[in-house]
């Protein structure tokens, strides 16, 4: 009987702790308050920018924060739009461009946004740009850091003491969120993001990129030359990304009904 009332208790927590995911719809997990989430993934950028180099590119810099902005400004328009005018106050945009070769980027909870200047050089015009941000973008707005964050309490916690970790929550938090933002976490049960979180966020990105007046069609090339720019390939199982060929094939699929639905 105790392990039954035990078992009551923990799925009314989980039920309790769902949310949606704005475009898409999909229920998730979120068992951290925006607040938290907010408070400790700056901690984690504010870290993390002590100690990157800003570009001294300032025709690309300003690149990043023109695309950057103008994607914002849409995601706040759809959400206002939307009955989720709340959730606009979650976030703070910042576009930073970052000497590093890499070909990557990263967001942060709130809408803290890195562009390495490695990935610049792919870039051919603001629509391919608009690929990367807006895809960045929707990672924020999805909250799939609180959704990582949530499923790596309850992982390492266990659900027999889900309400004892959630009655001190920073605790739990603050033990979890460097594994979870991760910077340069491996594979593992640290991956920043799961690659159902990389596909949710390409086409979330796709409609925003299309709602800010962006050509949503170059995707499909700029992630092809992105493959074609990898010295190798990693196996889609130990990767937190699709495949190259899976994720250009879902883009493929999902660009007429985005272009249908949320063009200007």
């Amino acid at each position: 009987m105790k392990k039954h009332i035990l078992t009551l208790m923990t799925a009314a927590l989980l039920l309790s702790g769902c949310g949606s995911v704005p475009i898409t719809g999909r229920r998730q997990l979120q068992l951290v308050s925006d607040s938290e989430v907010l408070s400790s993934s700056l901690t984690q950028y504010a870290s993390y920018m002590k100690t990157a180099t800003k570009s001294s590119n300032g025709t690309q810099s300003a690149q990043v924060t023109r695309v950057g902005q103008k994607i914002a400004a849409a995601t706040e328009a759809y959400l206002k739009a939307n009955g989720l005018e709340s959730e606009v106050s979650n976030f703070s945009w910042e576009f930073n461009l970052v000497k590093d070769d890499q070909l990557n980027a990263f967001c942060m909870p709130g809408g803290k946004i890195v562009v390495y200047e490695g990935i610049m050089k792919l870039m051919s015009s603001d629509d391919e740009l608009a690929v990367v941000l807006g895809h960045e973008v929707a990672h924020a707005v999805a909250k799939h850091s609180n959704e990582r964050m949530s499923q790596q309490i309850l992982a390492q916690y266990g659900s027999a003491v889900l309400g004892g970790v959630l009655s001190g929550q920073s605790q739990a938090v603050q033990s979890v969120a460097s594994q979870v933002y991760g910077l340069g976490a491996e594979y593992g049960m640290t991956l920043p993001f799961s690659r159902k979180h990389e596909s949710e966020a390409d086409y979330m990105g796709l409609v925003l990129m299309t709602m800010a007046g962006y050509n949503p069609d170059v995707a499909v090339t700029f992630w092809q030359k992105m493959s074609s720019s990898s010295a190798t390939q990693t196996p889609e199982f130990m990767s937190t990304h699709p495949s190259d060929a899976r994720r250009i094939s879902d883009i493929q699929k999902n660009l007429p009904e985005v272009k249908a639905k949320y063009k200007k």
